[in-house]
């Protein structure tokens, strides 16, 4: 998966503003494109739920691993980390 590494730092952008901006990062990038999973450090809080659960100790996050395995090409990443986006696209 490619990874487009962000640093928004001085915007000041909440969750919600920064993943506006990675669905249009990857339209542009992608095409048309789905959101596959996600990774909120700040509220310790990813999409889907509990796939991180059987991955303790892997070197790759279970977020990262479901949307791999489904086809995701692309990882949007602010702050190293903070904020993590993965698409596929949809043609």
């Amino acid at each position: 998966m490619k990874t487009l590494h962000l640093d928004a730092t001085e915007l000041d952008l909440d969750f919600a503003a920064r993943l506006r901006l990675a669905q249009a990062i990857a339209r542009q990038l992608l095409g048309e494109a789905m959101l596959l999973s996600f990774y909120d450090r700040d509220r310790n809080l990813e999409s889907p739920g509990g796939v991180s659960e059987c991955h303790v100790g892997c070197p790759i996050p279970g977020w990262q691993e479901y949307a791999e395995s489904r086809g995701g090409t692309l990882m949007v990443d602010f702050e190293h980390g903070r904020h993590v986006f993965c698409f596929m696209p949809l043609r």
